[in-house]
C-alpha cells in the first residue's frame, strides 16, 4: 500500500517547492543538496512503508496531546550533531501523509523538548494538481 505525500501548510509546502525548484534547476548548494537527497529517500520509504525500519518511525505523544491529531517523527539523518528528523500525519484524506515539520532533533532529556515545534497545518480535501507535482517523490534528474 502506496500513500500519496502532502506537504502542511505553509511552512512545509513553501520549503519542499524552493528545494524542488531548485535541484530541477541545479542551483542547490552542497548543504541544500545532502538535505534534500535525505529528505526526498526518507519520503519514498515513507510513502511505500511509514514502519520502514531505516525511518525510526514513533509517535510522539508531547505533540499528538498538543495538536489533537497523532504526530509521528521519523528520522532523516541519526548519529550527527542536529540529526533532522521530518514530523508527520496520517490524512486529511485516506492513503494520504502530510509532513508537518523537518526540524533538529530536540534534546530529548530536557523538559519540554518538543515544546518549540512548531506544525505546519494540514492542507484541506484532496490535492491539487499543483500539489501533487510539488510533492511527487521518487527518482529525479541529476
Amino acid at each position: 500500500m502506496t500513500f500519496e505525500m502532502r506537504m502542511g501548510l505553509p511552512e512545509m509546502e513553501a520549503l519542499w517547492t524552493g528545494l524542488l525548484a531548485k535541484a530541477q534547476l541545479g542551483k542547490l548548494n552542497a548543504d541544500e543538496q545532502a538535505f534534500f537527497d535525505k529528505w526526498t529517500k526518507a519520503l519514498v520509504h515513507l510513502s511505500a512503508n511509514p514502519k520502514h525500519p531505516g525511518l525510526r518511525t514513533h509517535e510522539i505523544d508531547e505533540l499528538t496531546q498538543k495538536f489533537g491529531v497523532k504526530v509521528w517523527q521519523s528520522y532523516l539523518e541519526n548519529h550527527t550533531s542536529g540529526a533532522r528528523r521530518m514530523y508527520w500525519a496520517y490524512g486529511p484524506e485516506a492513503r494520504q501523509i502530510t509532513i508537518l515539520a523537518v526540524e533538529s532533533h530536540p534534546e530529548s532529556g530536557k523538559r519540554k523538548a518538543y515544546e518549540r515545534i512548531a506544525l505546519s497545518a494540514f492542507p484541506q480535501g484532496k490535492a491539487s494538481d499543483k500539489e501533487k507535482s510539488t510533492a511527487r517523490v521518487g527518482k529525479r534528474k541529476r
